[in-house]
Protein backbone atom coordinates (compact mmCIF):
# COMPACT_ATOMS: atom_id res chain seq x y z
CA UNK A 1 0.00 0.00 0.00
CA UNK A 2 0.92 3.48 -0.67
CA UNK A 3 0.97 6.52 1.12
CA UNK A 4 -2.61 7.87 1.95
CA UNK A 5 -3.46 11.27 0.27
CA UNK A 6 -5.73 12.58 2.78
CA UNK A 7 -5.24 11.55 6.86
CA UNK A 8 -8.00 10.06 8.35
CA UNK A 9 -9.48 13.00 10.20
CA UNK A 10 -9.25 15.02 6.51
CA UNK A 11 -11.47 12.25 4.51
CA UNK A 12 -13.65 12.20 7.56
CA UNK A 13 -14.23 16.32 7.42
CA UNK A 14 -14.70 16.27 3.77
CA UNK A 15 -17.07 13.25 3.69
CA UNK A 16 -18.97 14.74 6.03
CA UNK A 17 -18.85 18.02 3.83
CA UNK A 18 -19.82 16.11 0.89
CA UNK A 19 -23.40 14.40 3.05
CA UNK A 20 -24.60 18.24 3.80
CA UNK A 21 -23.52 19.81 0.33
CA UNK A 22 -24.87 16.75 -1.68
CA UNK A 23 -28.18 14.30 -0.95
CA UNK A 24 -26.67 10.74 -0.75
CA UNK A 25 -28.93 8.50 -2.93
CA UNK A 26 -30.02 5.11 -1.64
CA UNK A 27 -30.82 1.91 -4.00
CA UNK A 28 -34.71 1.07 -4.06
CA UNK A 29 -36.51 -1.91 -6.61
CA UNK A 30 -37.35 0.68 -9.25
CA UNK A 31 -33.34 1.32 -9.36
CA UNK A 32 -32.16 -1.86 -9.24
CA UNK A 33 -34.90 -3.23 -12.42
CA UNK A 34 -34.46 -0.32 -14.20
CA UNK A 35 -30.85 -1.02 -14.34
CA UNK A 36 -31.17 -4.71 -15.21
CA UNK A 37 -33.81 -2.82 -17.76
CA UNK A 38 -30.36 -0.92 -18.94
CA UNK A 39 -28.57 -3.83 -19.18
CA UNK A 40 -31.24 -5.13 -21.73
CA UNK A 41 -31.86 -2.85 -23.57
CA UNK A 42 -28.54 -0.55 -23.66
CA UNK A 43 -26.36 -3.00 -23.53
CA UNK A 44 -25.00 -1.46 -20.59
CA UNK A 45 -22.57 -3.30 -18.19
CA UNK A 46 -24.06 -3.78 -14.93
CA UNK A 47 -21.96 -0.86 -13.26
CA UNK A 48 -23.39 1.78 -16.32
CA UNK A 49 -26.42 0.31 -16.17
CA UNK A 50 -26.67 1.11 -12.12
CA UNK A 51 -25.32 4.50 -12.57
CA UNK A 52 -27.63 5.04 -15.48
CA UNK A 53 -30.61 3.89 -12.82
CA UNK A 54 -30.07 6.21 -10.36
CA UNK A 55 -29.97 8.94 -12.78
CA UNK A 56 -33.41 7.64 -14.36
CA UNK A 57 -34.91 7.15 -11.32
CA UNK A 58 -34.04 10.64 -9.64
CA UNK A 59 -34.28 12.96 -12.07
CA UNK A 60 -30.81 13.91 -13.01
CA UNK A 61 -30.45 14.71 -16.32
CA UNK A 62 -27.02 14.47 -17.24
CA UNK A 63 -23.88 11.79 -16.35
CA UNK A 64 -20.36 13.05 -16.83
CA UNK A 65 -18.37 10.27 -17.67
CA UNK A 66 -15.90 8.77 -20.12
CA UNK A 67 -17.39 5.16 -20.21
CA UNK A 68 -20.71 5.88 -22.07
CA UNK A 69 -21.11 6.99 -25.59
CA UNK A 70 -20.71 11.16 -25.68
CA UNK A 71 -23.92 12.65 -26.28
CA UNK A 72 -26.16 10.14 -26.15
CA UNK A 73 -29.57 9.82 -24.51
CA UNK A 74 -30.20 6.58 -22.84
CA UNK A 75 -33.98 7.33 -21.39
CA UNK A 76 -34.08 10.68 -20.09
CA UNK A 77 -30.64 10.87 -19.39
CA UNK A 78 -27.92 12.71 -21.81
CA UNK A 79 -24.11 11.67 -21.42
CA UNK A 80 -21.27 14.16 -21.70
CA UNK A 81 -17.91 13.18 -21.80
CA UNK A 82 -16.16 16.10 -20.55
CA UNK A 83 -12.35 15.14 -22.17
CA UNK A 84 -14.37 15.39 -25.80
CA UNK A 85 -15.13 19.03 -25.17
CA UNK A 86 -11.66 19.78 -24.06
CA UNK A 87 -10.39 17.71 -27.19
CA UNK A 88 -8.36 15.52 -24.79
CA UNK A 89 -10.46 12.03 -26.07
Amino acid sequence: MGIPLLSWEEATRQVEGFMVEFPVLYPNEYVLRTALRGMAAYRLPWYDAHLWAYAEHYGIPEILSEDFEHGRWYGTVRIRNPFVELGLA
